[in-house]
């Protein structure tokens, strides 16, 4: 069934032209994620559709009668209401059928109005919506329907807007970036509930596990047209890449085809036949098509990163408290070179926190954090960029400087800093507050990166980011060889980032797990496999040392838990000497060096070269353990 269809809408702002005549339209029970790079127009598209914009030129058709919902990215509530308050307030057609049947109620002389009434109820399934969104707000971890909406964070909030429109049971249902300020449990439980149910979605969202266990279409803007790709992710994936190369092979034959008629246009005599006016004409459609130009430029990410020393970032016996919440309680660690630690938990239970511990933005009530001496911290907020009234793109790069440094020596221009950012000349003098989020999100990531960091804390860096900037930074913090922590929702992210996690189980309780975010899940899930297998087993297996006990019992060859933690550990070690190792064999590149320098730094790198190997045996001997 036909619910929406859009007919040749464009929009521009000034002499900026967002997109030209796109056209597309949404049946009923498809699931529709909308993908294209940052400040293409996403979400002036789902504006357009919503009935917040309008397009300049075309139209949005709707069906007759169809009930649309909206999670919007920053959810529009009522402060002053409570939770329960803000439910029964909503625009749902089951609330006026419960209110028609309390006024019949109230007038029962009118028996044919309390007739219809009562049917109603029966028809909406009525008598029981207190129950139901009671139960819709408990999954949602809303328990307490009397808390004020004003006293609610940022991840409750967006639940409740969820429980609103869930529970408004819409025809079509439109989501801007749904899985932003959940945290991952919350994320993978509208995951579940979405890929179960017939509901008809239309959705913008960088979360790829979600674009792949949910949609079953995606929709591409790409260089001002659409292309619908009847699929996933990675059928989106796979397609494009074909489409692509199909594009590659016909530009290359409009290029040959163009040289050869260049030749015979060279050679026309001045007086022209008919005929030859006509391919005259087709040259210069051939011309075009042989001129087109992919705008695939990506960004270019370089530091100038000052070596680490011996000592980076300590934590010894840190307790850390608000009110009745323990965030922390004698936390112990000590961060080494290379390592690329993501953080997890629910909401609430301190990852934030923790970042500010680290950075000593925040203090701890007991204990210390000690930071070596040549650390230097970059630090990737969920506020983003500070923006100052009437600063335009450049003046906040020209803010650290004029002309940046970069390794080897050299250096370039804030200008030239910006392109490599994809901001060009013209983008480079608008106003930051005219950029769309994901464009602000990219300025901010270079604010960040232009102070040249060894350790980077990356709070929820995937927010309005698109998926070829996403890719981007991860190859790019894939070879960064100084420490990284991420606290992110984004599973993809985490999966290819990290090494291993700390887990921050609430009540200052916080965990290292040797894995990535779906080795952990799968850790989880065993679990819960044990427990219901057998309940007494379960009971005495609440030890991570008992249930490695149960796995070699199943599994011989399989590795120990703490091995599996050296396991991991050993990546990072390794990846840590082989940089040591690089730098001191520059060293030796040095003319002036004197003998007894030559001969320290041999013995050094002599020193290095039997760690690595012993490393290296170790990782190889754990690898063919575990076949």
């Amino acid at each position: 069934m036909h619910l929406l269809s859009a007919s040749q809408i464009s929009k521009s702002f000034g002499e900026v032209v967002l997109f030209e005549n796109l056209s597309f339209s949404i049946h009923q029970n498809q699931k529709i994620a909308f993908v294209a790079k940052n400040g293409s127009g996403k979400t002036t598209i789902l504006n357009i559709i919503i009935g917040k914009d309008t397009p300049d030129t075309g139209e949005i058709v709707t069906r007759n009668g169809l009930r649309m919902a909206v999670l919007e990215q920053e959810p529009v509530l009522d402060p002053e209401l409570s939770i329960e308050e803000s439910i029964l307030q909503g625009d749902m057609p089951i609330l006026k059928v419960i209110a028609d049947y309390e006024h019949a109620l109230q007038n029962t002389d009118d028996a044919d109005a309390y007739q219809k009434a009562f049917e109603a109820m029966e028809r909406h399934n009525a008598w029981e919506f207190e129950t139901e969104y009671k139960q819709l707000l408990t999954r949602l971890k809303l328990e307490d329907v009397h808390q004020i909406v004003g006293n609610l964070s940022g991840g409750q909030k967006k639940r409740l807007a969820m429980a609103k429109a869930l529970l408004s049971k819409p025809d079509l249902l439109i989501l801007d970036e749904p899985t932003n300020h959940l945290d991952l449990e919350m994320i993978e439980w509208l995951e579940q509930y979405f890929a179960q149910t017939d509901m008809t979605l239309f959705m913008v969202t960088h979360d790829r596990y979600f674009l792949e266990r949910v949609c079953n279409e995606i929709i591409e803007l790409d260089e001002g047209q659409m292309f619908s790709y009847k699929g996933n992710y990675s059928y989106y994936l796979e397609k494009k890449e074909e489409r692509m190369a199909v594009w590659e092979t016909e530009t290359g034959k409009a290029q040959q085809l163009f040289k050869k008629e260049l030749n015979w246009m060279r050679r026309q005599p001045k007086a022209r036949t008919t005929k030859s006016k006509s391919r005259i004409d087709d040259f210069h459609s051939i011309k075009e098509r042989a001129s087109q130009r992919r705008k695939d430029h990506v960004i270019q990410l370089e530091l100038q990163m000052q070596r680490l020393g011996s000592k980076i970032v300590e934590f010894h016996k840190v307790s850390k408290s608000f009110e009745d919440i323990t965030i922390l309680k004698g936390f112990e660690y000590v961060f080494k070179k290379g390592e690329r630690i993501g953080i997890i938990g629910k909401n609430g239970t301190g990852k934030t926190t923790f970042l500010k511990l680290l950075t000593q933005t925040l203090q701890p009530d007991m204990g210390k954090v000690v930071i070596g001496e040549t650390v230097q911290f970059g630090f990737y907020t969920q506020d983003g960029i500070v923006i100052k009234p009437g600063q335009k793109v450049i003046e906040v790069i020209r803010e650290y400087g004029e002309y940046i440094p970069l390794a080897k020596g050299r250096q370039i221009s804030a200008q030239q800093l910006l392109e490599r950012f994809l901001f060009d000349r013209k983008k480079q003098y608008d106003f930051v507050e005219k950029l769309s989020g994901g464009e602000r999100k990219r300025l901010y990531l270079c604010t960040v990166l232009i102070q040249n960091p060894n350790f980077l804390i990356l709070d929820e860096p995937t927010n309005d980011l698109d998926i070829v900037t996403l890719n981007v930074l991860e190859e790019f913090l894939l070879d960064f060889p100084g420490c990284l922590v991420v606290v992110s929702h984004d599973r993809y992210f985490m999966d290819k980032i990290v090494d291993h996690l700390l887990v921050f189980e609430g009540e200052g309780k916080v965990s290292d797990f040797p894995g990535n975010y779906s080795d952990y899940r799968d850790y989880n899930n065993s679990l819960d496999a044990a427990s219901s297998v057998d309940k007494t087993t379960a009971k005495t297996a609440n030890s991570k040392i008992e249930i490695e006990q149960n796995q070699k019992e199943n599994q011989a060859q399989k590795l120990s838990y703490n091995e599996q933690k050296e396991f991991k550990n050993l990546e990072s070690k390794i990846r840590s000497l082989e940089l040591d190792k690089q730098q001191l064999e520059a060293k030796f590149l040095d003319p002036e060096l004197k003998p007894e320098q030559i001969a320290k730094f041999s013995e050094q790198l002599q020193q290095l070269q039997s760690q690595l190997e012993a490393k290296e045996a170790r990782w190889f001997e754990l690898m063919e353990r575990l076949g």
